[in-house]
């Protein structure tokens, strides 16, 4: 079974047409909308935001589940970021900094 420990081994998964094409079928199946964001009443489509297909089950722990279209879904690229605690650079000197 392939692994996907690698960054390499990742960019090579990533840019493979396998993956391509399940990632277009996880968007249609979406509505090329972020389903998170769906399920708190707001509509974050391509015109608003970059789309992001996310693996539930992340392919390094599960690589039998790379190209399983019910273990992707379709998030905008800040939920995304906030479902793998990325942050978008910009950091807070202080907890309590507001502005």
């Amino acid at each position: 079974m392939q692994q996907y420990k690698t960054k390499q081994e990742k960019s090579t998964f990533y840019k493979s047409s396998a993956w391509q094409k399940l990632r277009l079928k996880a968007l249609e199946r979406d509505n090329h909308e972020c389903i998170w964001c769906a399920e708190e009443g707001r509509v974050t489509t391509k015109h608003d935001a970059v789309l992001e297909v996310d693996h539930i089950n992340e392919i390094e722990y599960h690589p039998e589940l790379a190209l399983d279209l019910d273990n992707l879904r379709t998030l905008c690229k800040a939920c995304h970021n906030k479902r793998h605690n990325r942050f978008d650079g910009k950091e807070k000197k202080w907890d309590d900094e507001m502005w």
